[in-house]
């Protein structure tokens, strides 16, 4: 599932492609084509993320809410347009590129209110400005679920998902199944300063890199990660490899239906 650095780099690029034009949206697919209707030659005027939520915000009444899910995705291509190829549930044109959307979990026309009550049950975003670390620490601090379950909970933190969950507890030595409410402030501030700086760098670069750049492959003289995911991580789908550190065999185990990974020594409670 694309996780929240993926979401603002769409932002981002929307923004520069689309936003403060008219823009012809339609469903070749048809699912959205009621919505798309209604939006079709306005003029965009925002784009945003939050967390793993995306909207178009074409007006108070009518804003675009889009979840990618687990196979959702965007494609965007310069002009002229090419007939639209797959399951394309939103294609919108602009005056120089389009792009058309596939796969998402949810694709909505919303107003205001709609957004604010999608909003109102995410958690802090540690990649917009205004985000503030303390909502997510009364709710960890309160729990007695394990660290890692709490990290994915969108209520919780929003944006985060399996590989900068795995990577943060192991940059700072956190047992995964430490609950909640034993982890310590001071540490819980350390923690989320670096998601901000790791996430950032996801935006920018499109890739989820985690490595200190002491234990890089150009550093150590190991082979550079071969993933579709992309990126020098610690332990995310490392299991079964050693710990780039100590030389432990990485862990998996299943955690509410997601793989968590860890080392065990690294990470030892």
């Amino acid at each position: 599932m694309p996780e929240g650095h993926t979401l603002h780099r769409l932002a981002r690029l929307h923004k520069k492609l689309f936003v403060g034009r008219s823009v012809a949206v339609t469903s070749p697919q048809g699912r959205f084509a009621t919505a798309a209707s209604l939006v079709d030659g306005r003029v965009l005027r925002r784009a945003e993320a939050h967390g793993k939520h995306l909207f178009h915000v074409y007006g108070p009444d009518a804003i675009v809410h889009v979840h990618l899910g687990l196979i959702g995705t965007f494609s965007e291509q310069p002009l002229p347009a090419t007939t639209p190829v797959g399951q394309v549930r939103m294609r919108m044109v602009g005056e120089t590129h389009l792009t058309d959307l596939r796969g998402p979990t949810r694709c909505e026309l919303v107003d205001t209110a709609q957004m604010a009550a999608v909003l109102d049950r995410l958690g802090p975003d540690p990649l917009r400005r205004n985000a503030d670390p303390e909502r997510a620490w009364a709710r960890l601090s309160r729990s007695r679920l394990p660290v890692a379950a709490l990290l994915l909970d969108q209520s919780v933190l929003a944006g985060v998902g399996n590989v900068y969950r795995a990577e943060i507890l192991y940059r700072h030595k956190v047992a995964p199944m430490l609950p909640g409410k034993d982890l310590d402030h001071p540490l819980w501030t350390v923690m989320w300063t670096d998601l901000v700086t790791l996430m950032r760098k996801g935006v920018r670069t499109g890739r989820i890199d985690t490595v200190r750049d002491e234990h890089l492959p150009e550093v150590t003289g190991r082979a550079p990660r071969h993933d579709r995911h992309g990126g020098e991580v610690y332990v995310y789908r490392r299991h079964g490899q050693p710990c780039l550190v100590c030389g432990t065999e990485v862990a998996i185990a299943d955690l509410r239906g997601r793989n968590l990974y860890w080392c065990p020594s690294c990470q030892a409670p």
